[in-house]
């Protein structure tokens, strides 16, 4: 029998945000840091597209980091120029391999619901027309989010992960429905996330990923810390453990379909 909390050797961060300033005084570092731990591909995420140039300059920088392009729903207000057309104009960059991340928040409220709304629509037609996944962002929106992706799907499909996931059991089902993708985060290894955790357990093999959303939301050991890629290898381990399975097995899997999802990728031998 293979020890289940061996150290996998290939994962993938599918969400981290590297051109925040938390990483600014020691990228390469935190990179290799990555490496060193098998995490071998990391997604730099854009929360503004007027700032996707900084986002873009460090997955070119380096050969394992990929980038999306996309404002978040905490700024959508900031940006109601950025429709549909740009957000395809910019993704044909082939450094480019996702959209968003967009979706509700309706924990904060930073924008105004109908604005998170327009530009969330927006992105998704973009992701429909590029045929690149959307980055979904939803908090405290759970029926909200499930009617505007199904509506959405009606005009045709697009693929998606709802990213750094704490909706409810009804949610993961109807994205799960559509053909899309649940990603978990280092609150799966809280102790408070019993809820998360059966959810996680239930899920579709094929269909679940692992992601920091560094720098934040940094799992057990170094939670209240700075999150970086490295630390998924934590988040991979809990939900091995969830799932009743090997870590290397969550590795494999979790792995393949980061690179299904995001095809535009190039996998190496």
């Amino acid at each position: 029998m293979m020890d289940r909390n061996v150290a996998p050797a290939t994962l993938a961060d599918s969400h981290c945000h590297l051109d925040f300033p938390d990483f600014a005084e020691e990228l390469d570092a935190v990179v290799a840091r990555a490496g060193e731990q098998g995490v071998t591909h990391l997604l730099t995420v854009s929360t503004r597209v007027h700032r996707h140039a900084e986002v873009l300059a460090i997955a070119e920088r380096f050969a394992n980091v990929a980038c999306s392009v996309g404002t978040h729903p905490h700024h959508a207000a900031e940006e109601p120029d950025i429709g549909t057309a740009e957000l395809i104009a910019r993704a044909a960059h082939p450094k480019v391999v996702a959209i968003g991340e967009s979706g509700l928040d309706h924990h904060y409220d930073f924008s105004p619901r109908k604005a998170q709304e327009n530009s969330f629509r927006a992105h998704i037609a973009a992701a429909r027309e590029t045929g690149l996944p959307l980055i979904v962002h939803t908090r405290e929106a759970d029926a909200e989010t499930a009617r505007i992706l199904e509506e959405e799907m009606g005009k045709g499909g697009f693929a998606a992960v709802l990213h750094c996931f704490t909706g409810g059991a009804d949610l993961a089902r109807r994205a799960i429905a559509l053909g899309h993708y649940v990603s978990f985060s280092g609150i799966l290894t809280f102790k408070k996330s019993d809820e998360l955790r059966a959810i996680a357990a239930e899920l579709p093999s094929e269909r679940i990923l692992v992601e920091t959303d560094a720098p934040y939301l940094a799992p057990g050991p170094w939670r209240g810390k700075r999150n970086e890629p490295a630390y998924v290898v934590e988040t991979a381990r809990m939900l091995a453990q969830t799932r009743d399975v090997d870590l290397s097995e969550i590795a494999r899997q979790t792995t393949d379909n980061f690179f299904r999802l995001f095809n535009k990728i190039r996998r190496e031998p």
